[in-house]
C-alpha cells in the first residue's frame, strides 16, 4: 500500500521538488524596437510628423552671407585664424621683394591680422619715430630746442596709413572685377598690409639726423615694399594683359613712401 502512494507523480503539486527535471528552452532574443521620438505639432507644411533630431527636408545651416555677413563678427573668425609661426613666415616673406609665391602662401588661409597688427603698429612707430626724428633735426642745427610732442602726427599717421591699407587694395578689387579677372578683397589686404611691415623697421633708421641718408633708407624701403606688391600682384593677374594694374600698384607704394618720408621725418 505504502508503495503505491509513492509511485504517485507530485511535480504539479504546490512546493513539490522533482528530483530530476530535464527541459530543454530555446532562449528567445527579444529587440526593444528603437524609439522614434516626433515633434508635435507638426510644422512642416503638412508633410506629417518630424522626427526629433533630424533637421527638416531641405534645411542646412548656412553661414551668414551677403549684406548680413558684413555685420555678423563670426564671418570675420576665419580671417584671424592664424598663429605665430604663420605670421612670422609671411612677414619674412614680404621682406624678400623679389619673391612672388605670396598668394599661393596665403591661398589656403588669408588672414585680416597682418592688416590690423601691422597697420596699427605703423601708425604708432610713425608718430613716435617722426616726433623725435624732428626734434633731433631740430636739435642738430639749435641746441637750445626743447622736446615736443606733437599729437597731429598721430592723426595724420592714423588716417594715411589705414586709409591707403583699406582703400587702395578696395580700388584694385573693383578695378580688376569691372576688367573681368578674377579677384579676391581679402587676399589683397593681406597683401598690402604685409607690405608695409618694411615700413615699420625704416621708421627706427630713419631717426639718423642725416638727410642725404634718409632719403637712400625711404627710397630702397619703398623700392622693395613696391617691388613685393607688383610682382605678387602681376603673378596673380597673370595671363590676363593687366600689367598697367600692377605698375600703378608699384607707383602708389613709392608714393606712400616719400609721403612718409616728407610728414613725418622732414
Amino acid at each position: 500500500m505504502e508503495e503505491s502512494y509513492t509511485s504517485l507523480p507530485t511535480s504539479h503539486l504546490l512546493g513539490s521538488v522533482p528530483s530530476v527535471i530535464k527541459e530543454e528552452k530555446n532562449a528567445t532574443n527579444y529587440e526593444v524596437p528603437e524609439a522614434n521620438m516626433q515633434i508635435f505639432p507638426p510644422n512642416n507644411a503638412g508633410r506629417g510628423y518630424q522626427t526629433l533630431g533630424s533637421p527638416p527636408e531641405g534645411f542646412e545651416q548656412q553661414p551668414a552671407n551677403g549684406w548680413k555677413g558684413v555685420f555678423n563678427i563670426s564671418s570675420y573668425t576665419q580671417y584671424f585664424n592664424v598663429d605665430t609661426d604663420i605670421v612670422l613666415n609671411r612677414l619674412m616673406s614680404s621682406l624678400y621683394p623679389i619673391s612672388r609665391d605670396f598668394f599661393s602662401k596665403i591661398d589656403a588661409n588669408p588672414d585680416l591680422y597682418g592688416l590690423i597688427w601691422i597697420s596699427t603698429t605703423l601708425v604708432f612707430v610713425l608718430a613716435s619715430s617722426g616726433n623725435c626724428a624732428t626734434y633731433l633735426m631740430q636739435k642738430r642745427s639749435d641746441s637750445t630746442t626743447s622736446w615736443s610732442f606733437d599729437v597731429s602726427y598721430v592723426n595724420v599717421a592714423a588716417g594715411s596709413v589705414y586709409g591707403y591699407a583699406i582703400v587702395v587694395p578696395l580700388a584694385f578689387y573693383f578695378l580688376l572685377q569691372y576688367l573681368g579677372s578674377n579677384a579676391s578683397l581679402v587676399r589683397f589686404w593681406c597683401l598690402w598690409g604685409y607690405s608695409l611691415s618694411v615700413f615699420v623697421l625704416a621708421s627706427f633708421l630713419l631717426l639718423i639726423p642725416v638727410e642725404i641718408l634718409r632719403w637712400i633708407i625711404i627710397l630702397l624701403t619703398g623700392s622693395a615694399s613696391a617691388c613685393f606688391v607688383a610682382l605678387n600682384l602681376r603673378s596673380y593677374i597673370e595671363g590676363n594683359d593687366l600689367s598697367l594694374i600692377a605698375i600703378a600698384a608699384f607707383f602708389l607704394q613709392m608714393a606712400l613712401a616719400i609721403f612718409i618720408k616728407v610728414w613725418f621725418f622732414p
